[in-house]
């Protein structure tokens, strides 16, 4: 027995409706990004003791050292695209350094903005020329020249070459913005998370809780939302991509 016309035609109405796996993976990806960060933010704000001398502002240490964390997972991301792309000249892996580079530079930030509004009552300014604040500003504004980069170069095939490159260089900052705590006498930032807990300076004497919410925050801001918002990012410029196609092949007919 044959399927009737109108059956036939909607077999592939139902089939497409349907999205594909990794559509319903990154989805699911975001769902439990979204209810990883809400579980990160209960922990920080209200599960966490409070800060026997630095008050409630010490909160906001769970999501500024996260971040950097997230921040660094992506520009290492990056690294490893643009490594690819070199390798083998394929664009996804172009695709891959762009979405670590914005993603990065997006938690970095953060991470920025947020050591700001602790600063503001811990040390009574908002931005002192300490090494670590000026590394971590350098290293933001570095990867901001990526993306004034890949605008300024016309050409794809130059421009994922140059900006390859540039990417895997740049990374140099991030590695000089986590140690130079440690190597710089003269820093003024608290190495919050030592070896052990003498070298961890800054009184924050992490109880049980102060730990849990650290752990917990460091997973969702360095392995959740990095994930996500890399994949996301990837997704859209190759979107991009067959928007440009199309539009070149319209204009040439």
């Amino acid at each position: 027995m044959t399927a009737s016309p109108r059956a036939r035609d909607s077999a592939p109405h139902e089939s497409a409706s349907i999205p594909p796996l990794r559509t319903l993976l990154l989805r699911l990806l975001t769902l439990v990004t979204v209810a990883a960060v809400a579980a990160g933010l209960y922990f920080a704000l209200v599960h966490a003791g409070t800060d026997l001398e630095q008050g409630e502002v010490q909160r906001i240490f769970y999501i500024h050292i996260s971040t950097f964390a997230g921040a660094f997972v992506a520009f290492l991301a990056a690294v490893v695209g643009g490594a690819a792309y070199l390798i083998t000249r394929q664009a996804k892996w172009d695709g891959l350094a762009l979405a670590g580079v914005e993603v990065g530079l997006t938690l970095a930030v953060i991470n920025l903005v947020t050591g700001a509004i602790w600063a503001r009552p811990i040390w009574n300014t908002w931005w002192t020329w300490d090494p670590r604040l000026v590394s971590d500003a350098i290293m933001c504004l570095t990867y901001a020249a990526y993306l004034m980069l890949r605008q300024g170069i016309e050409n794809p095939d130059t421009r994922r070459r140059f900006a390859s490159i540039y990417g895997i260089f740049a990374f140099a900052t991030v590695i000089i913005t986590l140690i130079i705590i440690r190597i710089r006498p003269d820093t003024i930032h608290p190495a919050v998370i030592g070896s052990s807990p003498q070298n961890a300076q800054g009184g924050f004497g992490l109880s049980e809780s102060m730990i849990t919410a650290m752990g917990v925050n460091m997973v969702v801001w360095s392995v959740f939302v990095p994930a996500a918002l890399v994949w996301w990012r990837i997704r859209l410029e190759a979107l991009a991509t067959r928007v440009a196609a199309l539009r070149a092949q319209v204009q040439e007919g």
